[in-house]
């Protein structure tokens, strides 16, 4: 892969990922200054000629604010230093969690993060496990997803899974139940009918599938307060599974999640370094698998106009 025309950048938000993403690209990271003027505003500053350039900027964009405005900030410095093409690799699409106005007086924030990364000079978007699939269509730029079904299907694959169950927490994430468990060798599903009566705190009822004397597999995008997934067990765990473990692309942990889960009889946690996870998840129940060779392999492809779609489920 030719090189001198391909350029790899990245914020503050996970650096350590973006360096093994160049690792496995075999280019170093691009020269940048991400950091604070004096008053606390971010400030960028490209130190290398980036004239027409392919540049890739790795970004995850959850809170603070701050790493999504530099992420706005580092397109409009690549689009004013004339790269040829910029594109948004972002391994956790923060702001997704209102993608529809389902009340009134409410945002679709999901689109309008999208219109500020578009205006802000992005000419296409790589990003993982969305929160919702429509937020592909609030782009007017070409997006590519990924989902990290390889890196969990690798990971588990090794195992003997002929007493396992691959379950959805709820009936959205279905189709991304099905895609794990036909990569894993046609494992059986089972999904968990969830309704959500108040904010961040939803209440599983019931349970179609069976699992008596299963390992559930309990497959899902993110892991937030963990409350989803602690009622989900409980509800597997009375309908005679054996044991769970869960598989979740993004480790969000906010609140007193870890402790939570730590003290769960949940009894493996598997998430990605698609948020920088690392220095929190030390209890030995977490475990944390990179994305870098995923999304390394996909901006290859972008830069020499290979298809990405092998990449998908």
């Amino acid at each position: 892969m030719a090189t001198d025309c391909l350029k790899v950048f990245c914020g503050n938000s996970v650096p350590r990922l973006a360096s093994a993403i160049c690792e496995k690209l075999g280019v170093p990271l691009g020269n940048a200054i991400v950091d604070r003027f004096d008053d606390g505003e971010v400030r960028i500053k490209i130190e290398e000629n980036i004239r027409g350039v392919d540049v890739f900027i790795i970004q995850s964009t959850q809170p603070p604010a701050e790493n999504l405005m530099e992420l706005l900030l580092m397109f409009d410095a690549a689009r004013r230093a004339s790269a040829h093409r910029i594109t948004a690799v972002i391994p956790y699409y923060g702001y997704a969690r209102q993608d529809k106005k389902d009340e009134p007086r409410v945002p679709i924030t999901a689109r309008l993060v999208a219109d500020l990364m578009t205006q802000a000079g992005a000419n296409r978007v790589l990003a993982l496990d969305l929160h919702a699939e429509q937020i592909q269509g609030f782009f007017d730029i070409p997006v590519d997803h990924l989902y990290a079904t390889p890196v969990f299907a690798d990971f588990f694959g090794k195992r003997d899974l002929s007493d396992y169950v691959v379950v959805s927490p709820d009936a959205g994430g279905a189709r991304r139940a099905r895609g794990y468990a036909r990569r894993m060798g046609n494992l059986p599903m089972a999904i968990v009918d969830k309704r959500r009566e108040v904010k961040d705190r939803p209440e599983a009822m019931n349970l179609v599938g069976d699992i008596e004397g299963k390992i559930c597999l309990l497959l899902d995008d993110l892991i937030s307060t963990g409350n989803t997934l602690l009622q989900s067990c409980d509800l597997l765990l009375a309908h005679g599974a054996s044991e769970v473990r869960v598989a979740a692309t993004h480790g969000v942990f906010a609140g007193e999640a870890l402790k939570n889960l730590a003290a769960s009889p949940i009894k493996e946690i598997v998430v990605t370094d698609s948020l920088p996870v690392y220095d929190r998840a030390e209890d030995k129940k977490f475990k944390i698998l990179s994305v870098a060779k995923l999304l390394a392999e996909a901006i290859r492809r972008i830069h020499i106009g290979e298809s990405v779609s092998s990449l998908f489920i």
